[in-house]
C-alpha cells in the first residue's frame, strides 16, 4: 500500500511539472477575486480587457470560470497569447497583442488582377492579424485560381514587421500554368457517340486554337453544371431513366493536365404514350386545350417540350381569366412498351397575391428600370407564367450578368414576396475596328455607346465609321419609358456618304434628323411612328451618266412621317433558329420639303429547327413607291436589288438600267426571297464557324420617265436607253459564316440561273468586320 501511495504521488507531481507556466489559469482552492490586473495592452484599453473576461471582482477562484474567461480572451482574435495567474486575492491577466496589418500586397500574380484578389482576401489595411485568418485568405485566392483552370498555383504568406506591433501582409503567388483536359471519356453510352456527347458538354478537350477560351481548363462546378447538360440532352431525348453515375477526374502524371471520365446509365428510350388534359375548372373545355398540346402519342418523349407545354398552357389558361390555375404534368411509365403517358392536370391552385417586389444587387440600375419590367405589381394575383415573362424581360435588357426571379411566402398564406436578385455587367462599350466588304470596300469604325445611361436605362451611341465607299457619322439617343410610359423615345442625328460611281456614275450623301416612338401593342406586336428631315445631295455626277441621273442632280430636302408594325415570334433576334416574324411599313414624304411619295415596304421570315443544329429558313420581303405630285421618283429613293438582297447579282444589277451609259436606275417596285439552310460544318462548336446553301429569286422593276425627254446636245448618252425586262431572277450558292475574335467574317460564292441579258453578276460576296 505504501509503495502504490508513493507511486502516485510521484505521477501526480510529473504531470503539475509537465504543464506549461501559460496554462490555462492558476488557482489554489478558496478565497474571492478582490482585484484585476491587465499587463501587455498597446493599443486596448485594460478595461476593454476586463470587459471580455467571464468573472468578475467579488467572484470566487474558480478554475472552471477562469478556463471560460481565458477562451472568451482568444475567441476575439484579438491576442496572439493570454496567461492567468493568481498573486494573492488578485487576478493577473497578461496578454501578447496580435499585431495591426499595416497593407496587404500580392506579388506574382499576371494572370489575375490584384483588384480581384483585394475583393476576395477578407484582411485589409488596419484590421488585426491572425493566422487563422491569413490562412483562410489563402484558400480564397486558391480558390480564384482553381476557378480559372489554375490547380498548381501555391500561395505563401509572409509578414514583415513595423514599429509600433505592425506588420505588412504580402501573399506570394506561384501561379503555375493552368490545368487543362487532356481527354475526355464516356462509359455506358451505347445510344450516342462520343462525339455527340462531347458536343453538349460546356467543358471541352484542350487544343491549340481554344487560345481564347477558358472552358478547357479543369473547373470542378463547370463539371457539376456538365451532369446537368447530360442530363438534360438525355431527358430531352426520350431516356427518362438516364443517370449519371460518377464525373471522376483523374490528374494526368504530368500534373499539368486531368482525364476526365463520365460514367452514365442511358436506360431505355421512351415514346410517348396516351395524351390527356383534365380540368376541374368549371367551363375550361378540356378537349379544347387539348387540341392546344403539341405532343402526340408515339413522338419521342422529350422533357423540355412537355416543360414548355405546361408553360404554354398556364398562360392560355390565364390568359382566360383564371390566374390561379396551375398546370401539373402527371407522368406515368409503361415500362413493358417503353411508353410515357401525360395528363396535364389543370386545377384552380389557393388564391395567392403579390404582396411586395424586393430587389437587390442593382448598385447603378434604379429600381424603377426594373420594376418596369415586371408583367405583375403589388396586389396583383400572382401568376407564374407573367413572373417568367418578367425574368426574360430583364434578361432581354442586357444590363445584368445574371438574373434570378423567385417567389416565396409572404406575411400570410395568401401573399408571396417576389424576388429579384441582379449582377450588374459594364454596358458601356468603346469599340474601334477595321474591316472590308464589297459593298463598302476597306473601312474602319470606331464607336462609343453606353446602354444603360446613369442607370436609367437610356441608351447614348456615337459612331464613325469611314469607308472606301461608304461612310457614316450618327449620334443617337434613346428614352425606352418616355414620361414613364412603356413607350420608347429615339432621336437620331446622322450624316452619310456613298461613291456609287462604279454602280451609277454619281456620289450621294445624305444629312439629317429623325425622330421616333414605339410602342407594344400586344406582348409580341410593336408599332413604332417617326419622323425623318434630312438634305440629299447627288453630286460628281459624269458627263457619260444616264439622262436620268444627270436630271437630278442637286440637292433636296425630304420631310417623311413613316409608321412600322413589327410581330415578332422568334426565339432570338439575333441568332434565330425557331419562330417566325412579320413586318410592314409606310413612310409619306411631302409635308414639307420638295420630294413627294408614298413607300411601303413588308418582311416576313420563317425558322424552322431540323435538328438541334440545323436551321431552315424561309424569308421574303417587297417594297412599291410612288409619286402622287407627277414628279419622277428620284434615283435615291427607288430600290436597288441585288448584292445582300439577291446574292449572285451585283448591286442593282438585277433591275432596270440604262444600257447606253451602264448606270443601274433602281426601281419602283422589288420583291425578293431566299430559302436558306444553315449548319455546322463539323469544326469544333467554340470557333462559331457555320455554313450555308441558299437559293435567292427575285425583281426590281418600273422606273418613271426622266424630266427631261429631250436629247442632250453632245453628251455620250443623249437620251435614255432603258432596259426593264422585270423578269424572274435567281440564283444558288453556298457561304460560310465565322464569328472571328476580331470580327465577323461572311463569305458568300453564288452563281445566278436565271437572269436578263444585261444583268450585272457577281460571283463572289465578302465581309469582314462592321456590316453597313
Amino acid at each position: 500500500m505504501l509503495r502504490q501511495f508513493l507511486w502516485f504521488i510521484m505521477i501526480a507531481c510529473a504531470v503539475s511539472a509537465a504543464l506549461p507556466n501559460h496554462a490555462s489559469a492558476q488557482s489554489s482552492a478558496g478565497g474571492r477575486i478582490a482585484d484585476i490586473k491587465v499587463d501587455g495592452t498597446q493599443r486596448i484599453e485594460p478595461e476593454t480587457v476586463i470587459s471580455y473576461l467571464t468573472v468578475k471582482i467579488g467572484d470566487a477562484f474558480d478554475t472552471q470560470a477562469i478556463d471560460a474567461s481565458l477562451k472568451a480572451l482568444f475567441v476575439t482574435g484579438l491576442f496572439a497569447d493570454v496567461t492567468l495567474t493568481r498573486d494573492g486575492s488578485t487576478l493577473l491577466v497578461k496578454v501578447v497583442e496580435n499585431p495591426i496589418i499595416n497593407r496587404v500586397a500580392f506579388e506574382g500574380n499576371k494572370r489575375v488582377e490584384t483588384t480581384k484578389l483585394t475583393d476576395e482576401v477578407q484582411l485589409k489595411s488596419r484590421t488585426v492579424y491572425t493566422r487563422t485568418k491569413v490562412q483562410a485568405d489563402v484558400k480564397r485566392i486558391l480558390e480564384v485560381y482553381r476557378r480559372s483552370g489554375r490547380f498548381a498555383a501555391t500561395v505563401d504568406p509572409k509578414i514583415i514587421k513595423l514599429d509600433q506591433n505592425r506588420v505588412d501582409l504580402v501573399f506570394e503567388i506561384s501561379e503555375g500554368p493552368t490545368t487543362g483536359i487532356s481527354h475526355i471519356t464516356f462509359i455506358g453510352n451505347h445510344y450516342f457517340d462520343t462525339d455527340t456527347l462531347l458536343g453538349q458538354l460546356q467543358t471541352r478537350e484542350t487544343h491549340w486554337y481554344r487560345f481564347l477560351s477558358s472552358d478547357d481548363n479543369y473547373d470542378p462546378d463547370r463539371v457539376t453544371y456538365d451532369r446537368e447538360l447530360l442530363r438534360r440532352f438525355y431527358l430531352k431525348s426520350g431516356y427518362a431513366d438516364f443517370r449519371v453515375l460518377s464525373a471522376a477526374a483523374e490528374l494526368a502524371p504530368d500534373h499539368n493536365s486531368f482525364y476526365l471520365t463520365f460514367t452514365i446509365e442511358e436506360g431505355e428510350r421512351y415514346h410517348i404514350g396516351k395524351v390527356d388534359v383534365k380540368s376541374s375548372i368549371k367551363d375550361l373545355d378540356s378537349e379544347t386545350l387539348l387540341f392546344l398540346v403539341p405532343e402526340h402519342t408515339g413522338d419521342w418523349y422529350n422533357a423540355d417540350a412537355i416543360e414548355n407545354t405546361v408553360k404554354g398552357l398556364t398562360e392560355i389558361v390565364g390568359s382566360k381569366g383564371y390566374a390561379f390555375a396551375e398546370v401539373e404534368p402527371d407522368i406515368q411509365r409503361d415500362r413493358e412498351n417503353h411508353a410515357i403517358n401525360v395528363t396535364f392536370d389543370i386545377r384552380e391552385g389557393p388564391k395567392v397575391y403579390v404582396e411586395r417586389i424586393d430587389i437587390t444587387g442593382n448598385v447603378r440600375t434604379l429600381d424603377s428600370v426594373i420594376r418596369r419590367e415586371f408583367r405583375l405589381v403589388e396586389g396583383d394575383a400572382f401568376n407564374t407564367a407573367r413572373l417568367r415573362r418578367s425574368e426574360r424581360r430583364l434578361k432581354d435588357l442586357n444590363f445584368f450578368k445574371k438574373v434570378d426571379v423567385t417567389n416565396i411566402a409572404g406575411s400570410q398564406p395568401d401573399r408571396t414576396i417576389i424576388q429579384a436578385k441582379v449582377q450588374e455587367q459594364s454596358t458601356g462599350q468603346l469599340s474601334v475596328g477595321a474591316g472590308y466588304s464589297t459593298t463598302a470596300g476597306i473601312l474602319g469604325q470606331f464607336g462609343v455607346q453606353e446602354r444603360n445611361l446613369l442607370g436609367r436605362g437610356q441608351n447614348l451611341n456615337l459612331s464613325l465609321t469611314l469607308a472606301q465607299y461608304e461612310s457614316q457619322a450618327d449620334l443617337s439617343f434613346t428614352e425606352p419609358y418616355f414620361l414613364n410610359r412603356d413607350v420608347a423615345a429615339a432621336g437620331d442625328i446622322f450624316h452619310t456618304t456613298r461613291n456609287l460611281q462604279q454602280y451609277s456614275s454619281f456620289d450621294e450623301s445624305s444629312t439629317g434628323a429623325a425622330f421616333s416612338l414605339g410602342y407594344n401593342i400586344t406582348e409580341r406586336l410593336r408599332h413604332t411612328v417617326r419622323y425623318t428631315i434630312r438634305q440629299d445631295d447627288i453630286t460628281n455626277v459624269l458627263y457619260t451618266a444616264s439622262q436620268y441621273i444627270q436630271d437630278e442632280e442637286g440637292n433636296t430636302i425630304v420631310s417623311q412621317i413613316g409608321e412600322d408594325f413589327f410581330y415578332d415570334q422568334l426565339d432570338s433576334r439575333l441568332e434565330p433558329h425557331n419562330g417566325y416574324y412579320l413586318s410592314e411599313g409606310n413612310d409619306v414624304a411631302g409635308l414639307g420639303g420638295n420630294v413627294h411619295y408614298l413607300r411601303s415596304r413588308a418582311k416576313v421570315g420563317y425558322y424552322y429547327p431540323l435538328t438541334a443544329k440545323i436551321t431552315l429558313s424561309l424569308r421574303g420581303e417587297a417594297g412599291h413607291i410612288t409619286s402622287f405630285n407627277g414628279e419622277p421618283i428620284r434615283i435615291n429613293d427607288r430600290f436597288f436589288l441585288g448584292g445582300d438582297n439577291l446574292r449572285g447579282f451585283k448591286i442593282g444589277g438585277a433591275g432596270p438600267k440604262d444600257t447606253c451609259s451602264g448606270d443601274e436606275l433602281g426601281g419602283n417596285l422589288y420583291y425578293s426571297t431566299t430559302a436558306e439552310l444553315q449548319f455546322p460544318l463539323g469544326l469544333p462548336e467554340e470557333l462559331g464557324v457555320t455554313g450555308r446553301v441558299f437559293t435567292d429569286a427575285g425583281s426590281s422593276t418600273y422606273v418613271d420617265p426622266p424630266k427631261n425627254n429631250a436629247p442632250i446636245a453632245g453628251a455620250t448618252c443623249p437620251v435614255a436607253v432603258v432596259e426593264d425586262s422585270g423578269v424572274l431572277r435567281a440564283s444558288a450558292g453556298f457561304g460560310v459564316s465565322w464569328k472571328s475574335p476580331f470580327g465577323p467574317i461572311r463569305i458568300d460564292v453564288a452563281k445566278p440561273y436565271l437572269k436578263d441579258v444585261n444583268d450585272e453578276t457577281e460571283f463572289f460576296r465578302f465581309s469582314f468586320g462592321t456590316k453597313f
